[in-house]
C-alpha cells in the first residue's frame, strides 16, 4: 500500500509539474521553431500570402461542368495553439481574390423545339446551351483551423468559407435559354458559394509551403434572378504556394 500511495503520489507531482502547477492552464506546445518550419509559422502566428490555381468538376445534374479559377488569399493566424488531443490548433481568418473564374458548360446546341409561324405548330431545330462563362470572384469569408501535429513540414486545416461571384453573362444556363425567341433560362450574373472542406501545407523550407486543398462549393444566386438551377454540388481542387511572414 505504501509503495502504491508514492507511486501515486509521484504521478501527481509530475503532471501538476507539466502543467505549470496546481490548476494553471495548459501551455501552448509548438516545437522548437529553429529546425522546425510548422513550429515557426505556429509560433510566430504568421500572414499567409498565397497565389493559386483550382480546377473543380459539378456532381448530379451538373458532371458536365467544369471550372477552373485562379487568384491569390491572404490569412492571418489570430491565436496560440489551444485544446488539446486530436482537435489542437490554432484559428486563421482569411479571404481571396479570383479576378480569373471560368465554368465550361455543354456547348450550345440544337435542340428540337415548336416554331408557330402564321399560327401554325411547325417542328424545327434551334440553338441552344451555354459554353464557357468568365466573371471574378471574391471569398471575403474564411474561417480556418489549423490542427496542432508533431510534424516538422506538414500541417493539416479544415475551412468553412462563403463567396461571391460575378459573371458576364447570367450563370448557369438553362437548356431552354434562346436569345433569338425571348428565352432567358439563366438564373443571374451574381451568385453565392458557400463552401467547406480540407487540406494540407507541405514546407518546402522556412516560411514556404506548397498547399493543397479540396473543398466541396455550392453556387446559387439565392433566387435573385429568373430562376434558381444553381450548381448545388461540384468538388475543386486548389494548388498554391504561400509565402509567410
Amino acid at each position: 500500500m505504501r509503495i502504491f500511495s508514492l507511486l501515486l503520489l509521484a504521478g501527481t507531482l509530475n503532471a501538476v509539474a507539466q502543467t505549470g502547477g496546481g490548476g494553471a492552464s495548459h501551455t501552448p506546445t509548438y516545437g522548437d521553431p529553429a529546425d522546425n518550419p510548422v513550429a515557426q509559422i505556429k509560433h510566430d502566428q504568421s500572414w499567409q500570402f498565397e497565389p493559386f490555381v483550382n480546377y473543380g468538376n459539378g456532381f448530379g445534374n451538373r458532371d458536365q461542368y467544369k471550372f477552373f479559377w485562379a487568384g491569390v488569399e491572404v490569412g492571418k493566424t489570430l491565436t496560440p495553439v489551444v485544446g488539446k488531443g486530436w482537435w489542437s490548433g490554432q484559428f486563421q481568418y482569411a479571404g481571396n481574390v479570383m479576378p480569373l473564374w471560368q465554368a465550361y458548360t455543354p456547348a450550345p446546341h440544337d435542340q428540337q423545339y415548336t416554331c408557330i409561324e402564321n399560327g401554325v405548330a411547325e417542328p424545327c431545330e434551334l440553338p441552344f446551351g451555354g459554353g464557357t462563362f468568365r466573371g471574378v470572384s471574391i471569398t471575403p469569408v474564411i474561417f480556418r483551423w489549423e490542427f496542432n501535429t508533431h510534424a516538422r513540414k506538414v500541417q493539416p486545416w479544415f475551412q468553412a468559407a462563403g463567396g461571391l461571384i460575378y459573371t458576364t453573362h447570367k450563370f448557369p444556363p438553362n437548356i431552354l435559354s434562346n436569345a433569338s425567341l425571348g428565352i432567358d433560362g439563366g438564373t443571374c450574373v451574381w451568385n453565392f458559394s458557400p463552401q467547406g472542406g480540407g487540406g494540407l501545407h507541405f514546407f518546402l523550407r522556412d516560411k514556404r509551403s506548397i498547399d493543397l486543398g479540396i473543398n466541396g462549393v455550392h453556387i446559387s444566386s439565392a433566387s435573385l434572378g429568373d430562376r434558381n438551377p444553381g450548381v448545388n454540388a461540384s468538388v475543386q481542387i486548389q494548388v498554391g504556394y504561400s509565402f509567410w511572414k
